[in-house]
């Protein structure tokens, strides 16, 4: 079931599609997301469901699971991770994931993934804001002229 408040939706582009209303019910598609051992273990049967376009991978929630907390790059996360991608591509489904590291983005896409996030959008925003603010405080506080 969807709300009609499309105009916060991402997916209507913040109301930047007009149509959005009457057209997105024809141009939605089903991920799940998988993201744990048992998610992977299912993986195969996930992949034969008719209803299911493509499987969203999220490798830190994952490394977790695997006992690698905080490892999202680790050896056998990232063999688990390339190893789904590949089943996933081959299944003839939409292949995702959400990875920092360019080595595995650049693997993902390699092997046939359909979408990749490279970055976290409120990371990004924190990350700038302390820039922003850590450049403004050495300006003050040294009495640098304003640029």
């Amino acid at each position: 079931m969807r709300g009609a408040g499309s105009a916060l939706a991402r997916a209507s582009i913040f109301a930047a599609i007009p149509d959005y209303l009457q057209t997105a019910r024809d141009e939605i598609c089903l991920l799940v997301q998988v993201e744990n051992r048992k998610g992977m273990e299912a993986l195969d049967e996930i992949l034969k469901s008719d209803g299911i376009d493509g499987v969203f991978l999220g490798p830190s929630d994952l490394a977790a699971d695997m006992g690698h907390i905080g490892q999202a790059g680790a050896a056998e996360v990232k063999e688990t991770v390339l190893g789904a991608i590949r089943k996933i591509v081959t299944a003839g489904k939409a292949g995702g994931i959400l990875t920092l590291d360019p080595q595995t983005q650049t693997a993902c896409r390699d092997l046939g993934a359909t979408f990749i996030a490279t970055e976290i959008d409120v990371t990004l925003f924190v990350r700038n804001i302390r820039e922003a603010a850590k450049g403004a405080g050495e300006r003050l506080q040294n009495g640098a002229a304003p640029r």
